[in-house]
């Protein structure tokens, strides 16, 4: 079903032809086709395989390039983008996704290419990790409009980000810049298993979370609500979301968790703000559902980290694509990240 249109990206202000989208994470692989005004058609999904090999992975990518061919508006297509999970090595179009342990080193890019051949579409086509292509959504589409110098950041099982500078992605050599996940804010801190000590994504991400509360004492409650600490409940919510619920309804020990990992985030913000003056971090993924549980420590903290003229007023707030910033993303890093002669 088509989405709303939108203004296209600058990049692509005066382009026409659809881009192929394509979103491959954990749980899903998807792909539409995306038109210059932002609506998406044609768009398709499978399931993640599992407990197959790379190409059985990859399978399930062709069935999605299969589906969207067979749209009347293929044809028309005139780019290609793909969000990824990470790692991603653009410069090489390979990914070894955390989440899909098939694909190490996998030459994702190359292998779309061939599909997108196969299918009669000789198309340029572009590789982002997810972080980048969040961010472009955003930007594009959503809470980053408007705004020359942004941060964009996914708060889930892992943290990471990407760059808007003077308007244009900043995505890095190898598509990895504005990996806010693994900026060191605590000099002492547990080691990461990047292999630093006290990065963001160690304090930060929804893992992190749960495992702090749970080694703090915290017991999830059957609602995974207001049960108070220490007391135990058969199959209570032991994540990120039970944490939350728990420090919504006040629970001291999921409060302090969730104000550690805002701490975090809002020194990492200010560090980012202060390198590149970024005024706005627009954070999305599963953690940021918890809103002002999350957001209203992340706030506090920031005052005392963001003290500079130039960076005292960056704003924080919360990304606004949801489930559609994949796919709007893919087409919008490939829309921005390629040359517009290839429109």
């Amino acid at each position: 079903m088509p989405t709303a249109p939108f203004p296209a990206p600058r990049a692509a202000a005066a382009s026409s032809g659809h881009t192929v989208a394509i979103d491959i994470g954990g749980t899903k692989i998807a792909g539409a086709l995306v038109h210059p005004d932002g609506t998406m058609t044609a768009t398709t999904r499978r399931p993640t395989p599992r407990g197959v090999d790379g190409d059985g992975v990859m399978a399930a990518v062709a069935e999605v390039v299969a589906e969207l061919s067979e749209s009347p508006l293929w044809a028309s297509a005139v780019r290609c983008g793909i969000g990824s999970a990470g790692p991603v090595d653009a410069s090489r179009g390979t990914v070894s996704p955390v989440n899909i342990g098939a694909w190490r080193e996998f030459p994702v890019q190359e292998r779309v290419v061939a599909e997108l051949a196969a299918h009669g579409a000789d198309l340029p086509t572009v590789l982002a990790g997810d972080g980048v292509a969040m961010t472009a959504a955003e930007h594009w589409l959503g809470a980053a409009r408007g705004h020359a110098n942004a941060l964009c950041m996914v708060v889930s099982t892992g943290v990471g980000g990407g760059l808007i500078l003077n308007n244009q992605l900043h995505p890095g050599p190898t598509g990895n810049a504005g990996h806010i996940g693994h900026i060191s804010v605590a000099f002492d801190g547990e080691p990461c298993v990047c292999g630093s000590r006290g990065c963001v994504e160690s304090i930060a991400s929804g893992t992190a979370i749960a495992r702090w509360a749970l080694d703090q004492g915290w017991k999830p409650s059957d609602t995974g609500s207001n049960a108070p600490s220490g007391t135990a409940g058969a199959g209570g919510d032991a994540t990120a979301a039970g944490v939350a619920a728990a420090a919504a309804a006040g629970d001291p020990i999921a409060l302090a968790a969730f104000d550690r990992a805002g701490r975090a985030l809002a020194a990492a913000i200010a560090a980012t703000a202060t390198l590149v003056e970024t005024d706005i971090a627009v954070i999305g993924g599963g953690v940021a559902a918890a809103g002002d549980t999350l957001f209203a420590p992340i706030r506090r903290h920031l005052a005392a980290y963001a003290t500079l003229s130039f960076v005292k007023d960056v704003q924080v707030v919360p990304a606004v694509l949801g489930t559609h910033a994949g796919l709007i993303g893919a087409a919008a890093a490939a829309t921005m990240l390629l040359p517009s002669s290839s429109s």
